[in-house]
């Protein structure tokens, strides 16, 4: 090993956030965004702050710190630090048993309420849709059930905080090992593979879906959402884990105002509404209807 490569090594590990610095950070955070930083978790920060650091050509995180605080550069900094610091875990049909449960229960239930218009259009909205694997996992499963039941049409609104995943949703470009838990039939229908495969084997979600599927930037903690109330189903999963319980009641108050009478709040099954003021109906793990 060089000794340039001794020394990168040496600096990055002699390269931390003080306590002062990492708590600024975890409370601007925690104000703007609503997700919680403990102390824990001040390792895992400052690996991804490195990357910035790098890509501002500063010399530390003492310096990025500085930067942040110390002058103007938080306003230009601002959607690049909470790009860095907001986790993003997200698979393509992650806890199937919703999507299931979408197919052979909700959508049908929905239709049934509208049975006076002709092909409703049904409104999924992805409230937390990270790269956009949740948002075109639905718009796999609603286009086959659209296709065999011919009586509804949908849209798909993903929205996230981090304007890189949600780039990345735009594009709707996956490395190939991402699609896996796709079923072979969905994935022979809905997925585009090069003709001249790169360095990396990925695949692209089919125009007939994209066209289905907006993607747009949102802050949950935000006081009011700029998006339609008559929504039929939204998607908040694993997410209010990061919340402390006062901001997760306000996030699901919010979005119980844009669904429609009769409209689904789907959370993730390690979530649950117990202690929250809000009152929906729960009819199955972790699925919540309005009144």
């Amino acid at each position: 090993m060089s000794n340039s490569a001794v020394a990168r090594i040496e600096s990055a590990d002699d390269d931390h956030l003080s306590a002062r610095d990492f708590k600024r950070i975890a409370d601007l955070i925690g104000d703007e965004v609503g997700i919680k930083l403990p102390p824990g978790k001040r390792l895992m920060i400052e690996g991804r702050l490195r990357k910035r650091v790098r890509a501002l050509g500063l010399p530390s995180l003492d310096a990025y710190s500085a930067y942040l605080f110390q002058t103007d550069g938080l306003r230009a900094e601002r959607p690049h630090l909470i790009n860095a610091v907001t986790t993003n875990k997200t698979d393509f049909f992650r806890e199937p048993e919703h999507f299931d449960l979408l197919e052979q229960k909700l959508v049908p239930d929905l239709i049934a309420l509208r049975r006076g218009e002709r092909q409703p259009m049904l409104k999924i909205w992805s409230a937390a849709s990270s790269t956009g694997a949740e948002a075109f996992t639905l718009a796999m499963v609603l286009a086959d059930l659209m296709a065999q039941r011919n009586d509804f049409r949908f849209a798909i609104l993903g929205t996230d905080i981090s304007t890189t995943v949600l780039e990345q949703g735009e594009r709707a470009v996956y490395a190939t090992e991402l699609l896996a838990p796709v079923p072979p039939a969905k994935a022979q229908r809905y997925l585009m593979h090069a003709r001249k495969p790169g360095a990396r084997a990925e695949v692209r979600i089919v125009p007939e879906l994209r066209r289905l599927v907006r993607f747009a930037r949102l802050n949950l903690m935000d006081k009011t959402y700029p998006f339609d109330r008559d929504i039929d189903v939204i998607f908040l999963r694993n997410v209010l884990i990061y919340f402390d319980k006062a901001d997760q009641e306000k996030v699901i108050l919010r979005l119980v105002e844009h669904l429609r009478p009769g409209g689904y709040l789907i959370l993730g099954h390690s979530e649950s509404m117990i202690g929250t003021a809000v009152t929906m109906r729960q009819v199955a793990p972790a699925v919540f209807q309005k009144a």
